[in-house]
């Protein structure tokens, strides 16, 4: 038997490829790059700090149906097309981990799917 399942979660957009929203395994969940597109409206957020703000609400609504939160996440990676908007997206990353922030890779990447500014994945904790 499997330790490995597939997650597709109500609250987040679709999937934009042949991708689950997230795989969980033993405790852990790790969730697909997830951009700043709204799950309702299915458009993308303007500018950096909206698509941040956006793309971490995907990521929780991701967790969440998983049965997890943003609290327990453990370490994320954040894929910007400008590293220019460091500063602002740091700005709003920090709203949502205000206290004990995870573990943070951040790279600068010549594109990213449907031209978003910021693309984040993370791992957490069941």
């Amino acid at each position: 038997m499997s330790d490995r399942r597939t997650l597709m979660a109500p609250g987040a957009p679709p999937a934009v490829g042949p991708y689950s929203h997230a795989v969980v395994t033993g405790n852990l969940i790790y969730t697909a790059g997830q951009a700043g597109l709204n799950p309702s409206s299915r458009q993308m957020a303007e500018g950096i700090e909206e698509q941040t703000r956006q793309t971490l609400q995907n990521i929780a609504a991701i967790l969440e149906a998983a049965g997890s939160s943003l609290s327990k996440v453990v370490k994320t990676t954040v894929f910007l097309a400008d590293m220019n908007d460091f500063k602002a997206m740091n700005a709003v990353y920090a709203e949502f981990f205000p206290e004990n922030p995870p573990a943070r890779t951040t790279v600068q990447v010549a594109r990213i799917p449907l031209d978003a500014l910021v693309e984040i994945e993370a791992v957490a904790v069941l």
